[in-house]
């Protein structure tokens, strides 16, 4: 009979420095920071007309919070409009804050703008789906956001800068 330890390795322990030099990135917390949502015509806007036209904006924010913290931000902003009415408009800015480790400087610029706002993406759609069912509505269920695309589209705009890090 053969004595398996440390997931099945025979006696060899992981270096614990290679372990600390791995790439880590970790969420500490996510919250609202703003959120705003108006329905500024109920309860006219509330009766059935032609679908209204929905316009939404999203932008990305970092923050360096401590050397190795950030906050990372998103700015979803968004209005439905029907001819001569603003049926609902909303304004969020949903946050988390990561802890990043080991990831070269190279990488933490897409690495907060575009791989931390997927991570904290889905809790600012459910927001605003509920808020705006709240309001009246059915659902607004925003699509999947490519932030990949997002990011390269505001590099190319010259509009992205890394947030300053403190050493």
């Amino acid at each position: 009979m053969t004595d398996l330890t440390n997931g099945g390795s025979h006696g060899a322990q992981p270096n614990a420095s290679a372990q600390n030099a791995l790439p880590q990135m970790s969420i500490l917390g996510q919250y609202i920071k703003d959120f705003s949502f108006e329905n500024p015509n109920a309860p006219r806007s509330l009766q059935p007309s032609e679908q209204p036209a929905i316009n939404i904006e999203i932008n990305v924010e970092a923050q360096p919070f401590t050397a190795n913290e950030f906050e990372v931000a998103i700015r979803i902003e968004g209005k439905a409009e029907a001819p001569g009415m603003t049926i609902f408009s909303f304004d969020l800015l949903y946050a988390g804050v990561f802890r990043i480790q080991n990831v070269p400087q190279e990488s933490m610029q897409p690495m907060l703008m575009v791989e931390c706002p997927r991570l904290i993406f889905p809790f600012a759609r459910e927001i605003i789906a509920s808020a705006v069912t709240h309001g009246g509505f059915p659902p607004l269920l925003i699509d999947p956001i490519d932030f990949l695309q997002l990011y390269r589209q505001k590099m190319e705009q010259g509009q992205q800068q890394m947030p300053a890090m403190s050493s």
